[in-house]
């Protein structure tokens, strides 16, 4: 099996988690990229290490342009070149119309889920586009279900910025397919990660799930499951896709 290096970012804990260990599965080198929480990204690199692949933890916050290109060239000094990169750090606020919310709420929650996500996108853009040098790779992106949803009442500005995640994938897999890079985004729907913790609300998931054909949160490994098919030759045709993993809701 080829040995790839992939790059994730908000790779501590949850989804970002899960695609990490499921990399090391495969043999993978992972660079495991966290914001704040050493001990977590330790320990993902732990795991990813006894599921047979390589890993480096790379602390650094996405919306700050220096440490996504620090955490690049962290990576390839680890592993060598990077052929893959999961867009996944991102953020959520306690539920809130957007009537009450402040701005310095709007402003970081756009810093981290759209700014910085674009700074990744780019970043991968450079690293492995065939015009730049590189041996072209994919990029997955992080989207939600929330971004057709609306998500009202809740996280309205959570949902707008993972709608410009959706148009980004779609005009940047036709950017860069003549140069070897397959973009697609992965949109989860309820999924039982710590997230919603975060949000407030830890027992969100299973609250809502109610609403949810399937009648059940999905699991981060579930998710990991489509990132790493997208990351994967096996993928090879698909590019500029919105995969909804969201158990029919």
């Amino acid at each position: 099996m080829m040995t790839r290096t992939i790059l994730i970012t908000g790779a501590s804990r949850g989804i970002g988690r899960a695609v990490a260990i499921q990399c090391g599965k495969r043999g993978w080198s992972v660079g495991v990229n966290y914001a704040g929480n050493a001990a977590a990204a330790a320990e993902t690199v732990k795991a990813v290490e006894a599921a047979g692949g390589k890993a480096v933890a790379i602390q650094g916050d996405v919306a700050h342009e220096r440490d996504v290109i620090a955490m690049f060239d962290a990576t390839t000094k680890a592993f060598g070149a990077i052929t893959g990169v999961v867009n996944n750090a991102g953020i959520v606020a306690p539920a809130s119309k957007v009537a009450d919310m402040s701005v310095e709420r709007l402003t970081r929650m756009f810093a981290v889920n759209v700014t910085g996500a674009y700074l990744v996108a780019r970043e991968a853009a450079r690293r492995m586009g065939t015009d730049r040098g590189g041996t072209g790779g994919a990029l997955v992106n992080l989207s939600s279900a929330a971004a057709r949803l609306g998500s009202p009442n809740e996280y309205v500005d959570y949902a707008g910025s993972k709608g410009a995640i959706d148009t980004m994938t779609i005009g940047l897999s036709k950017e860069l397919a003549p140069v070897g890079i397959r973009v697609n985004a992965i949109r989860p729907g309820l999924i039982d990660t710590e997230i919603h913790a975060s949000g407030g609300e830890p027992d969100r998931a299973f609250r809502l799930a109610v609403n949810v054909p399937l009648a059940r949160p999905g699991t981060a490994d579930e998710v990991a499951n489509a990132v790493l098919w997208l990351l994967s030759g096996e993928s090879s045709y698909v590019t500029g896709a919105l995969l909804d993993v969201s158990g029919g809701r």
